[in-house]
């Protein structure tokens, strides 16, 4: 059977791909697929961003019994974690005020990645196995075009007639190729060590409540234990290093702030979000040591920025949200963006302490040798530093531009 469509007959010749594999249900058809249609070797790509054993363990084999000629799994964990994550919380990133971003954020890692295998073992295209729906094509697609514009891209989803599950099994299974899905798994997950995401299913309706089969990550608030846990939390001119005192690389920082946080019931949102290219979808996340991680930095700048430089700071985290979302990581207002948010992160040194009980995260300590905050002036008791009288010509400077309208305009009858 012809799986391709009528527009795709003078298709560019193609000798060697690197897919970008997950071992799911679209990345297994796609290798016979592209075996079929473009004659060409295909070497299937992984990129090891802490989506677990579950998903990694024994792909290689079956990359190649699906008929990649090799399989290269790639660990991008500490670079995920330090490269992306990391500045996306000092930059406070987060899409349209819930979504932190965990899908978005590991796109530049991986597509990079791709790439530099793509270049390195003499590839002539790359292809990826997100369909035309979605925000990844864009994701995958702007890296390809910034970093390695000769190469091919190959989108099978924008060019075989295919168009369900259902479809995508029956391919596999005329082919004799193993596969783990079903049509009864109905969720469409992606995961990653900052979160897993969640579609389709009922949460296709935005009315319906995601059932207990949606969440895979976390324990409900009902489950979680009925004790809070204290957690401190330590950065560095913006870098996470101490967990309850103890030093760690912000790898593993994560991994524990995601075990806590999961045990609690954190970091789970429900959500209709615009995606880029102009639907809006519904979608649940966890992302429970994300959760505590941007809370412990918003805490922190409370103490040391100004209120201009925390202005700035909002102003610069929603630019980088979208630029991120959008899938601009490779451009120059990614680079100005980072650059600024680097200088403000640098008085982001001190340590917070979090409570986390039945999905709520709570600051309830702060400090810092950076701290603008001051007992002394603050202070409801006694003090020998503020001259209350003084506000009143602040005020009157402060108004001034009102007094004059009300002057010129009569003030009220």
């Amino acid at each position: 059977m012809n799986h391709l469509n009528q527009r795709d007959i003078t298709q560019t010749a193609v000798s060697k791909v690197v897919l970008a594999y997950s071992g799911g249900l679209d990345t297994s058809a796609i290798i016979p697929w592209l075996l079929e249609n473009y004659n060409c070797e295909v070497i299937a790509f992984v990129a090891d961003v802490g989506q677990g054993d579950e998903e990694l363990v024994g792909i290689e084999n079956k990359a190649l019994e699906s008929g990649a000629s090799s399989c290269y799994v790639v660990d991008l964990k500490d670079k995920f974690v330090n490269e992306l994550i990391a500045p996306a919380m000092q930059a406070g990133c987060i899409y349209e005020e819930q979504y932190l971003l965990g899908t978005a954020l590991a796109r530049p890692v991986i597509a990079e990645a791709q790439v530099q295998l793509a270049l390195e073992v003499g590839a002539d295209a790359v292809c990826h196995g997100c369909t035309g729906k979605g925000n990844d094509q864009v994701r995958f697609e702007s890296t390809f075009a910034a970093l390695a514009p000769q190469l091919t891209v190959i989108a099978p989803w924008r060019e075989w007639s295919m168009r369900s599950r259902q479809e995508l099994l029956n391919y596999l299974a005329e082919r004799n190729i193993k596969t783990s899905a079903s049509a009864t798994k109905i969720y469409s997950r992606d995961a990653n060590l900052w979160h897993i995401s969640h579609e389709g299913g009922e949460l296709e309706d935005p009315w319906e409540q995601p059932t207990d089969g949606v969440w895979t990550l976390s324990n409900s608030p009902q489950q979680a234990p009925d004790q809070q846990e204290v957690l401190e939390l330590e950065f560095s001119q913006g870098v996470l290093t101490h967990l309850n005192g103890q030093a760690l690389k912000q790898t593993e920082a994560l991994v524990m702030l995601n075990k806590i946080g999961a045990e609690h019931g954190v970091g789970r949102i429900d959500i209709v979000e615009n995606r880029l290219v102009g639907m809006k979808s519904r979608g649940c996340y966890e992302t429970p040591g994300g959760t505590i991680w941007y809370q412990g930095l918003r805490a922190l700048e409370e103490l040391v920025h100004d209120r201009p430089c925390q202005r700035l700071r909002h102003d610069l985290g929603q630019r980088l949200s979208d630029v991120l979302y959008d899938g601009q990581w490779f451009t120059p207002v990614r680079e100005a963006l980072v650059a600024a948010v680097s200088a403000l992160a640098t008085k982001l040194t001190g340590t917070v302490r979090i409570a986390l009980y039945k999905g709520n995260v709570t600051v309830i300590g702060r400090k810092s040798p950076l701290s603008l905050y001051s007992e002394a002036f603050a202070t409801f008791e006694e003090d020998e530093v503020y001259q209350q009288s003084d506000a009143e010509g602040f005020i009157r400077l402060f108004s001034l531009a009102s007094r004059i309208r009300a002057l010129k305009q009569g003030g009220m009858a």
